[in-house]
């Protein structure tokens, strides 16, 4: 490999002779072979966001150069755009609070600015520099959390859409499902009856209820601690800065943003990215119950339940024949399982902040944006190839539910708890329906009115059971006015 020789303040290093990057993110590149993994384009997009931003308000400002400040805007925006993307070489496991991606960033962005203004990567001395002129007014101390809460804020209309887009697909198959009347269930046991499209709706209703607090947590992520530099004081920044940099990078997001009503807080925790963390985390619990249902209500299919049938998207088995399993589910319950582990990585390095800096920022900022970009792929996945297409077995849910001897229940305000009961036993004993047990009952004068303890007649067991749709909407069965 060709190198070329750069110095930092420690020294002359060896950089390859075609990299932007300089000296700096080669001793990071160096000093953290850790997991080969790079920053997320996320990370990169915000940092560079926060450099052009920068650029423009200390150009405007009176502090860098019209020429410097015009280089350094075209760079970052060519880095926002995607270009240069293999120049970002660190390792998320790196030196803490994010100095190696701050200089990773920083020296691209000056030497691509240097070779605009006609200066090759190869020259003694760039026009450009990555700590006096692309790092004006910052310090990895501000620049880090700011551009944490700017990926994520980046990335979340992407997530908010997924997640809508799920809720949605789930109320399409609520009403699709409402006319089926199975058997409902608790504790994996048979309980009185449900619709399937009721079982959908509150699918539908929990997936958007999480939207929400997602989009709720999102809000804290709005206030800025660009402006506090080293440790929430704003030196070398101007006083009009922070404002100024707010104001700017709104606009560079295309959403709203605030500024911070106290730096130091802003650089010190890490509670905003914890929160929304956890409101991730949250939708992952629902998510896993939700798969976890599916693959409940499709097992079988000739020995499970065989309520729904998901879309067959591939083979099952390497040596069954005809095995088609609920894969879809499958993916999305590990895609929870790893966010649920980001999601208390970004929890106990939020706590291990100290005094003025919270130094594991690069590693709550990686979990996070994987978090996010897991949750995109894996939820419109799962919407698209199995919520979308999958279908409801009414022959084997509707035969469920006249097994189901737990629709006595109903008969409860008729007959008495103790009595209902003694026909769930009698009916499970002898595998006979409730209403073939009741109607044995009336014909030796056994079942009485809990009330009248008069004889009950077959006429009103009936009114209760005829309909069984009627016992999932409420009220009391049987009594007029009731039900």
């Amino acid at each position: 490999m060709h190198y070329r020789i750069e110095k930092d303040s420690l020294g002359e290093m060896q950089v390859p002779a075609n990299a932007y990057y300089g000296p700096q993110t080669q001793r990071a590149v160096q000093n953290f072979p850790i997991s080969g993994l790079r920053p997320y384009r996320a990370f990169v997009w915000s940092m560079a966001c926060v450099k052009r931003a920068a650029a423009e308000v200390n150009r405007d400002l009176g502090l860098l150069d019209a020429k410097l400040a015009g280089a350094i805007v075209a760079a970052a925006a060519e880095v926002m755009d995607g270009q240069w993307a293999d120049q970002f070489v660190v390792d998320p496991f790196q030196a803490g609070a994010g100095t190696s991606h701050n200089m990773n960033i920083n020296e691209v962005i000056a030497s691509r600015a240097s070779e605009l203004l006609g200066v090759g990567l190869d020259a003694p001395k760039k026009p450009v520099s990555a700590n006096d002129h692309v790092n004006m007014a910052q310090s990895t101390n501000d620049t880090i959390p700011t551009a944490i809460r700017l990926g994520c804020l980046w990335r979340l209309p992407e997530l908010l859409a997924a997640v809508d887009a799920l809720a949605g697909a789930l109320a399409d198959k609520a009403a699709e499902f409402d006319d089926i009347v199975k058997s409902g269930r608790t504790h994996l046991q048979d309980a009185v009856p449900v619709r399937l499209g009721q079982e959908f709706s509150g699918y539908a209703k929990a997936v958007a209820r999480d939207r929400e607090r997602i989009a709720r947590a999102a809000e804290q992520l709005r206030r800025m601690p660009i402006g506090g530099t080293a440790t929430g004081t704003g030196l070398n920044a101007h006083p009009e800065y922070h404002k100024r940099m707010v104001r700017r990078l709104s606009d560079l997001l295309g959403q709203p943003l605030y500024e911070s009503d106290n730096l130091f807080e802003g650089m010190q925790s890490m509670a905003d990215m914890a929160d929304f963390s956890a409101s991730i985390r949250t939708l992952t619990v629902t998510l896993t119950r939700i798969a976890n249902d599916f693959r409940l209500l499709s097992s079988g299919p000739s020995t499970g339940l065989d309520e729904i049938r998901l879309p067959a998207v591939q083979p099952g088995s390497s040596i069954m024949p005809g095995k088609v399993n609920p894969v879809l589910a499958e993916m999305l319950n590990m895609a929870c399982y790893h966010v649920q582990g980001c999601d208390l990585t970004v929890a106990l390095a939020a706590q291990a902040g100290q005094l003025e800096l919270n130094v594991m920022m690069p590693i709550i900022a990686h979990n996070l944006f994987e978090m996010m970009h897991v949750m995109i792929g894996a939820i419109n996945a799962f919407t698209t190839k199995c919520v979308v297409g999958l279908k409801a077995n009414r022959e084997k849910a509707e035969g469920w539910l006249a097994k189901n001897a737990i629709v006595a229940t109903a008969l409860n305000p008729l007959i008495g708890y103790m009595a209902a009961a003694e026909l769930v036993k009698e009916a499970m004993k002898r595998n006979i329906t409730i209403r073939e047990a009741a109607a044995e009952r009336i014909a030796a004068g056994a079942l009485l009115n809990k009330d009248t303890q008069q004889p009950v007649t077959l006429a009103e067991v009936d009114a209760v059971l005829g309909d069984l749709r009627k016992l999932t909407e409420g009220g009391i069965q049987g009594i007029a006015g009731g039900g």
